[in-house]
């Protein structure tokens, strides 16, 4: 596949539409299992307090994978990033009720790069905070 966004198409400040990305107990619980990673700080309430944190927490990774999405779905093949890096600012803090956390997202087009390629950088917030710093990714467009 190949990006269906032309680069000619693009300029700087090009908004990608956003979106929202609900996270309940039971995602954490599936990603645990796909990922291996069975910290439980993920899934165990009591273990997340006694180590300090308010509540059991989203895995970082899938934080990051979702804050992508926003870009894959825009270009229509997640083949077309090339690089991308976030930081880690907060984390996700999922409590166990029927609505458990939503992880938003925006991204615009920061930069035109040589050979048909962007940065877009992204902003993941969850609670009204920013989960996610310096999150870019560079994107090959057609």
């Amino acid at each position: 596949m190949t990006a269906q966004i032309q680069y000619a198409d693009v300029e700087v400040g090009t908004e990608l539409p956003a979106a929202s990305f609900p996270v309940t107990r039971a995602t954490l619980v599936r990603y645990a299992g796909a990922s291996g990673d069975f910290n439980p700080i993920h899934w165990n309430e009591k273990f997340a307090k006694e180590v300090g944190l308010p509540d059991v927490i989203a895995h970082g990774m899938f934080t990051m994978a979702e804050a992508i999405r926003v870009v894959t779905d825009w270009t229509g093949d997640p083949g077309a990033i090339v690089e991308y890096g976030v930081r880690f600012t907060r984390p996700v803090v999922v409590p166990n009720d029927d609505q458990g956390a939503l992880i938003e997202v925006t991204a615009k087009v920061a930069a035109k790069l040589d050979d048909k390629r962007v940065r877009v950088d992204l902003t993941a917030m969850s609670a009204g905070q920013k989960v996610l710093g310096m999150s870019r990714a560079v994107v090959q467009l057609g």
